[in-house]
Order: C-alpha cells, then sequence, then structure tokens
C-alpha cells in the first residue's frame, strides 16, 4: 500500500516538472502561446501592418491673399502717366551785324542769358587782316594768368582784351595775310604755346553772324532784351 502510494506522488512530480518545463522547451515555442491563449475564437484581424483608417477630413479652402490698396493705386497711376515730350530748344539768327553791334549783344546774352549758347562767324570784309590770339578766358584773373605762362614760354608781345565779344582774349599778333598769321603760329607752336588760333580778323566793312540757342520757355525775355539794346537788330530761325 505504501509502495502505491509512493508511486502516486512520484509520478504526480515528474507530470509537474514536465509541464513546468524542467525537461526542456518543444522545438515549436508557439505551441506554448497557444496554451496560454485565452479564448482565441473571439479575436478578430482588424488590419495587417496597416493604421486603421480615421475619418477623411475635406481640405480647408485656400483664402487669396488681399491686395494692398496702395498697389492698386499706383499701378493705376502709373498706367494714367503720360509721358511728356521734351521740349525743344530754340535758335535764333542775327546776320549781319557791324562786328561793335555783334560785340555789345554778345556781352547782353553772355551776361543775362548764360544758358544760351552762342556761335560767332566773321563774315570778312575784302581786305580784312588775319589775327592770332588765344580765346577768351572766363574772367580777367584767368586771362592774366594766361599771360603768365606766355612768359615762361618766352612770348611777351601780347595783349589783353579788355571788352567786347572778344572780353579776356590774348591778341598775339595781327597780319596783312593768312601766310604771315600762319608763320607766327607755328612760331608760337615750336616755343610750347598750344592754345593759340588763327582767324580772319574783323575789317572796317566786315559784319558778324551771332547765333544763340537754348530753351523755349526764355526766347521772349531774350527778344524783349535785345530790343532794349538794339531795336533794329531782327532775329530770325537758324538755317
Amino acid at each position: 500500500m505504501k509502495i502505491l502510494v509512493f508511486l502516486l506522488v512520484l509520478g504526480n512530480l515528474l507530470f509537474y516538472a514536465f509541464s513546468a518545463g524542467y525537461f526542456g522547451r518543444p522545438d515549436n515555442p508557439d505551441a506554448v502561446r497557444l496554451d496560454k491563449q485565452v479564448l482565441p475564437e473571439r479575436m478578430r484581424i482588424v488590419s495587417r501592418g496597416e493604421a486603421p483608417a480615421g475619418p477623411v477630413k475635406a481640405p480647408e479652402p485656400v483664402k487669396p491673399e488681399p491686395v494692398a490698396v496702395e498697389a492698386r493705386v499706383e499701378e493705376t497711376a502709373k498706367a494714367e502717366v503720360v509721358a511728356k515730350p521734351a521740349e525743344k530748344p530754340v535758335c535764333l539768327l542775327w546776320e549781319h551785324l557791324p562786328v561793335a553791334e555783334a560785340d555789345q549783344l554778345g556781352t547782353v546774352l553772355a551776361g543775362r542769358f548764360a544758358e544760351f549758347k552762342l556761335a560767332r562767324q566773321l563774315v570778312a570784309a575784302e581786305g580784312s587782316g588775319w589775327w592770332v590770339f588765344v580765346p577768351p578766358l572766363p574772367n580777367k584773373a584767368a586771362a592774366e594768368k594766361k599771360a603768365g605762362e606766355l612768359r615762361q614760354f618766352g612770348v611777351t608781345d601780347y595783349f589783353i582784351v579788355p571788352d567786347g565779344f572778344n572780353r579776356y582774349a590774348i591778341s598775339l599778333g595781327v597780319f596783312s595775310s593768312e601766310k604771315g598769321g600762319q608763320d607766327r603760329l607755328a612760331e608760337l607752336k615750336d616755343k610750347g604755346v598750344r592754345s593759340a588760333r588763327l582767324a580772319p580778323r574783323p575789317g572796317k566793312d566786315s559784319t558778324v553772324n551771332l547765333q544763340a540757342s537754348g530753351p523755349a520757355a526764355a526766347k521772349a525775355a531774350l527778344l524783349a532784351a535785345v530790343g532794349k539794346v538794339l531795336p533794329k537788330a531782327e532775329a530770325q530761325g537758324c538755317k
């Protein structure tokens, strides 16, 4: 009887040790998990490696950015701007003026209407001479400075014109023939003078054509000023 009880107890111990894994695990590890599942028939697969889809939301409408009022006003203003053509300058011509009158008229224009560009053309009469000179300088100080430079080159025969249209020009010689003027000019060039020029010298019967070009807005004022100085001088359009 004792032997039977011992065998039953031993058998229970061996079964417990086997089920607890004391004698090793089975080859298939899933077998143990299957044994531990609770009501596997009630389990339901909802997805395979994917997150469950949520409710689809409609995209929010994109609101257009407001256009700045200033930009619209500026664009409208630009569209309404009409380019104005540039004002064409006026050109006036006085022909066959006596030399003295041309000098007087040139002085008025240069003093009161500096924005006008003046051009002087000598119409030499028969028998007029030739003149070697340095063109007019801006003022007396500039003319005297230039005269000092001429002295450094060894030129002492000169004369500063005090008034008239050629005011502050420096005369370097008057000649009866063009060849005499050319010889004098060549002599000055050899000494280093580069600013000297040769031109006809007005004689007793020579005349001057004087041309003035500048802003049209000042035309009326210019003609009024000329009329006070030379009432008989008539201006015409440039050719």
